[in-house]
């Protein structure tokens, strides 16, 4: 795992992180997640930082904590977080990126007809 940047808090980043090891099922459903200790001492950061990030996927149901055995993929936690990453788009960026096709003079049909690529 790399370097943090500024735009988002540390907790964010890593929850993202996180998220994207389930979304490429690199964790799949049931499969257990790195420790919370084993993260903030990769990412040398303090475990309460960790233990939101983790706490933000259990949120939305993405993973699961186990008493005693650590964080987990929750069963049908990968479709949980790919809704709630649509539905985020959907809100919050899709409308940004629209305001921005729009002031640039794009027109959003021929964008999505040749990805995005100049003829």
């Amino acid at each position: 795992m790399s370097q943090f940047n500024d735009s988002q808090p540390i907790f964010v980043q890593i929850s993202e992180r996180i998220a994207q090891m389930i979304l490429t099922e690199a964790a799949g459903e049931g499969e257990a997640l790195p420790s919370v200790r084993q993260i903030a001492a990769e990412l040398s950061v303090n475990p309460l930082t960790v233990t939101r990030a983790f706490q933000s996927l259990v949120d939305i149901g993405a993973v699961e904590s186990r008493r005693g055995m650590g964080m987990f993929v929750a069963q049908g936690g990968r479709e949980r977080l790919l809704a709630h990453a649509r539905e985020q788009f959907l809100t919050q960026e899709w409308p940004r990126v629209l305001t921005r096709i729009q002031a640039l003079g794009l027109d959003p049909e021929h964008l999505l007809k040749q990805g995005g690529k100049d003829e």
